[in-house]
């Protein structure tokens, strides 16, 4: 029993350990609060602070630079790359006296009394910068992007495919209010990299002005959306934060991602079936036959993906019949005890589905 005990004691602590670690790190880059700056800079590795406002447009451009610097510095252990919202930890950035946005400064092994950054706001400047005050041979790390990019060659083919539904940003390299989308951008492509059928793509409008003219863009960014049944193309006026785009491409592409790529609750359910399964789910053992052979008569009408979910409301009503009402209950919580496991993003969209469409008869 006691032993018992112990393990479970660790088994929290480690937990706990893990959902610290957890909240204090964004991407690459070390989230630093009033609670945890003293624990982490000043101490066993140089570091690199950011103090920024999540409202400044300047810390908005340099943001994708920043990131790139952490993802470089991923695995240095002697170096740190850190920021701080000080709008959120305002005492934080009194003590160190920031008074702009953003602010960069240097914290040397060892030691609570910072230089500041004064170079470029570059990726490459910053990292020839930590190379120099840390002493480490560290080279711009290459991020792969879930943006497509479009060329004058692959424009009309991936564009203009009646298959696709394309999200296009018309954009100029040089473009401050392109560089501060940019991050969001690649967040909305990588929530929706397993969509087949939805494309997340971008055009350097500068360098192919011949099509940027061609469909009106003046100004940039630009953002475009060309649907399977709209090729023309149609303006996206709404707002560019992660939660906006989301929101968009799930009510005109019909997907049900969240901003993390997974699956939401509604992906798989299918409106044309729900009252069938209620009648199904009511019926008695024989008028259950009855209401089964309605189900496969609508399924047999569904087109695309929903003729894939289709599917599985078939398999689940099989199983209901022959396993009995139990039955969906219990393969909700396997499937939940699965998910909460370590799984590929494609196993993780097959169980949601399934768990979506057997919550409809549980």
């Amino acid at each position: 029993m006691k032993n018992a005990r112990t393990c479970c004691s660790v088994l929290i602590a480690l937990s706990l350990i893990f959902l610290f670690a957890s909240s204090v790190i964004a991407d690459d880059v070390v989230v630093l609060t009033e609670d945890n700056f003293d624990k982490e800079v000043g101490q066993d590795r140089d570091a690199l602070v950011e103090f920024y406002a999540p409202w400044c447009g300047h810390c908005k451009k340099l943001a994708p630079e920043y990131e790139k610097l952490g993802s470089s510095f991923k695995k240095a252990k002697s170096v740190l790359i850190g920021k701080v919202d000080c709008d959120s930890h305002k005492s934080v950035c009194s003590k160190y006296g920031v008074s702009g946005y953003p602010t960069i400064q240097w914290f040397p092994k060892g030691s609570l009394e910072p230089k500041k950054y004064e170079g470029a706001r570059t990726a490459e400047a910053l990292v020839e910068f930590v190379n120099k005050e840390g002493g480490t041979n560290v080279k711009i790390a290459a991020i792969p992007s879930n943006v497509v990019v479009l060329t004058a060659d692959n424009f009309d083919k991936i564009v203009l495919d009646e298959t696709k539904d394309v999200l296009v940003e018309f954009y100029a390299p040089w473009c401050g209010h392109c560089k501060a989308l940019a991050p969001i951008y690649e967040k909305v492509a990588t929530a929706f990299k397993l969509e087949e059928d939805v494309v997340i793509a971008n055009l350097d409008a500068d360098n192919y002005k011949d099509l940027g003219e061609k469909y009106g863009v003046s100004g940039y960014p630009t953002l475009k959306f060309f649907p399977k049944s709209n090729k023309a193309g149609k303006d996206y006026d709404g707002g560019r934060d992660l939660d906006d785009f989301v929101n968009f491409i799930n009510e005109k592409c019909g997907t049900s991602r969240d901003g993390k790529g997974q699956y939401t609750s509604k992906a798989g359910i299918v409106a044309s079936l729900d009252g069938l399964v209620k009648e199904f789910v009511s019926a008695g053992n024989e008028e259950k036959k009855a209401v089964f052979a309605r189900i496969e008569e609508e399924v047999e009408k569904l087109e695309g993906s929903t003729a894939r979910y289709g599917k599985i409301y078939l398999k689940t009503s099989k199983n209901f019949m022959e396993k009995g009402a139990d039955y969906a209950k219990n393969e909700i919580q396997r499937l939940e005890r699965i998910l909460e496991k370590s799984v590929s993003p494609a196993k993780a969209d097959e169980f949601t589905l399934k768990k979506n469409i057997l919550s409809t008869f549980a």
